[in-house]
């Protein structure tokens, strides 16, 4: 359900923005996507699971919260993303 050390680490650097960048738009949004996507496969055992639910509705509201502030900010930085995320708009 939540990722290891070494994932977040992989992803922050894929995302960020320069060197030491953890709190940029894009690093949040990916680690948000990472934690999505393994609560999604966890829901295909455990589908009774509400209060991981919960915290899951939660996760997708703080990165919608995220995407729109960035395509407030920055459009083209905010399709680069979606892009390489392969999320839907």
């Amino acid at each position: 359900m939540t990722i290891s050390a070494k994932e977040k680490q992989d992803v922050i650097k894929e995302y960020a923005q320069n060197e030491g960048d953890t709190g940029s738009p894009e690093v949040q949004v990916a680690i948000l996507t990472t934690r999505i996507r393994n609560l999604t496969d966890h829901f295909k055992a455990n589908h009774k699971d509400n209060h991981s639910r919960r915290g899951l509705l939660t996760m997708v509201n703080k990165r919608r919260s995220l995407l729109a502030y960035l395509k407030k900010i920055d459009v083209q930085r905010y399709n680069d993303l979606i892009q390489k995320l392969g999320l839907r708009k």
